[in-house]
């Protein structure tokens, strides 16, 4: 099926409209008389004349009879001997011990079994040969598993904990998917597509990409994101690209231009669907997933299962294995967190003074300082803990979406590879952001919900690593750190820390928030109460009412 935008759809329903109409005419004409015949073909021929209807944006690079479409190969795949001989009970047991939970409905076939070794999954030798250069060993868990899923075709909901390897779940068997594909030509549009939310985690998956197909001859991979130049966009993906990782909205923009087109797609990756649904990106994942081939296959990873994802699996997925690996959705254990209450105008300098005695212990331990991400409100806040934390002699870089797409590359890659070790970052960084060696998450500004607290001490504690989180707090955040808390006790006790998330969640969250502080405000407006007590009874409390300093509780203690 061609892509068809929608402000090209009435127009071109009309069109259809009239032609069929004067199809009927020309009919009941010809049936007519002989005469009628004459003026019959002159109206066809007037039709015929007429500059061609541009009835889909393929049209725009792809005429209509230019070439035919290939047809797409789903490869039938098969894994290892060793691996075909597991028994029901051996799987069951690999995935106990990985931690990962696989569902399928009752009238599906069984999901692939996991597996453990690259060497077993059976990938193309340029694939593997990749895998070694970049010394991957031994599959995650949620490699483990979902990579037999995607290899054999079936369509994939994957839920993981932050860390765990997923972009390399879903890339080695795409680009795998591709390998067996005919050639893409000049003016096809890409064989697998990659719909991300952000710049950032659009420029990290395609760097895994590439990573993966870098012994592959003319495989190529295009870049889709705002903020660069949409003229070498144009040029990329008119000359025909096998993978495209873009973000919805400017994906959209080169459909509509007529740049690419969706007619050879059949491998479709939607990842942090929970953030794009969140960043209002639902029409445009809606527009592509709609206009798609009838014959593709979807995987859709998300870090959260909300109604609102499950509402978008249940529409675009067919049968899909649903894969779930460790406690999505919560605090890790690896992270260690920690809660300060302080005032709103102390909060500056109480974070100077962390980093600057961290400074200090690492220097006189001969340690690099670790890299360190603190998390603020807003972006005007964000430049200027910056700025104050250079001025303190801290390397340290802003990061937030007022900054240009440049700015953002550079501010990403002295993080990662050096001088900088803090990131002053917005919530731009909370959810996709990938650097290795993250040690400590400073929450300045504490979050609106927990979903948010939790994506964002993710980005410490990784892949099995740990970390620390340390969050200042007001009154103003009481209602969010009473869940913190109760999370950190349950993850302490080993229980399961469940809260609800996505939008609906998230709103609930907040009225709850703002009931709260209501109530609390409305409360300290209330006069103090007096008890009247019998003089029988006024020794007992005598010696609390003498005492005039401390407080209640230290007047009970006595």
């Amino acid at each position: 099926m061609s892509y068809v935008p929608p402000h090209l759809r009435k127009s071109i329903a009309a069109t259809a409209t009239t032609t069929k109409t004067t199809n009927v005419t020309s009919t009941t004409l010809d049936n007519t008389t002989a005469n009628h015949k004459v003026n019959s073909k002159s109206l066809n021929n007037a039709f015929s004349n007429a500059p061609p209807r541009r009835s889909s944006i393929n049209n725009h690079i792809q005429p209509s009879g230019a070439f035919a479409v290939p047809n797409d190969v789903f490869p039938q795949w098969k894994p290892s001997e060793r691996v075909l001989r597991l028994k029901p009970e051996q799987i069951e047991e690999v995935r106990l011990r990985l931690n990962v939970d696989v569902t399928v409905s009752p009238d599906s076939p069984l999901a692939p079994a996991p597996i453990e070794s690259f060497t077993d999954m059976c990938l193309d030798s340029s694939i593997m040969k990749d895998i070694a250069i970049h010394e991957y060993t031994t599959p995650t868990s949620i490699q483990a598993q979902a990579m037999p899923v995607a290899l054999s075709g079936r369509d994939l909901l994957g839920c993981a904990e932050t860390g765990s390897g997923k972009t390399a779940a879903f890339t080695i068997p795409m680009i795998q998917h591709c390998i067996a594909q005919p050639s893409v030509r000049r003016g096809d549009g890409p064989l697998a597509l990659v719909l991300a939310p952000t710049r950032e985690l659009a420029q990290q998956i395609e760097k895994e990409v590439k990573a993966f197909s870098q012994s592959l001859v003319s495989f190529r991979t295009a870049i889709v994101v705002g903020g660069t130049n949409i003229a070498d966009q144009r040029s990329e993906l008119r000359a025909g690209v096998e993978i495209v990782v873009a973000t919805p909205g400017r994906f959209i923009d080169h459909l509509q231009q007529g740049n690419t087109s969706l007619t050879r797609i059949s491998y479709v990756v939607l990842d942090e669907a929970d953030r794009m649904l969140d960043m209002g990106f639902e029409p445009q994942i809606r527009e592509v997933m709609h206009n798609l081939p009838e014959k593709h296959q979807t995987l859709l990873f998300s870090a959260t299962m909300p109604v609102e994802i499950e509402a978008l699996a249940q529409e675009y997925l067919t049968n899909p294995v649903q894969v779930k690996v460790g406690k999505v959705s919560s605090p890790t254990e690896n992270v260690s967190q920690t809660l300060e209450k302080i005032t709103e105008n102390e909060k500056i300098d109480r974070l100077l003074s962390l980093l600057v005695e961290e400074a200090a212990v690492a220097e006189k331990s001969g340690h690099r300082f670790p890299l360190t991400i603190v998390f603020v409100e807003r972006k005007t806040r964000c430049d200027e803990i910056a700025e104050a934390l250079v001025a303190q002699g801290l390397n340290a870089v802003a990061l937030h979406g007022g900054r240009t797409q440049s700015e953002r590359e550079g501010a990403l890659h002295d993080f990662r590879h050096g001088p900088t070790n803090i990131l002053v970052a917005t919530d731009v960084a909370s959810r996709g952001l990938d650097v290795t060696g993250v040690a400590h998450v400073v929450n300045l500004d504490l979050p609106k919900t927990m979903e948010d607290y939790v994506h964002r001490i993710g980005r410490t504690g990784r892949a099995g690593s740990t970390g620390r989180a340390t969050s200042f707090y007001t009154d103003r955040d009481m209602f969010l750190v009473s869940q913190i808390r109760k999370a950190i006790a349950d993850v302490q006790s080993g229980n399961t820390v469940a809260f609800a998330t996505g939008k609906v969640a998230r709103r609930k969250e907040r009225e709850a928030a703002a009931a709260q502080k209501e109530a609390r405000i409305a409360q300290s407006k209330l006069p103090p109460t007096s008890i009247n007590v019998d003089d029988k009874y006024k020794y007992m409390i005598a010696p609390a009412m003498i005492k005039k300093e401390g407080s209640a509780d230290d007047a009970w203690d006595d």
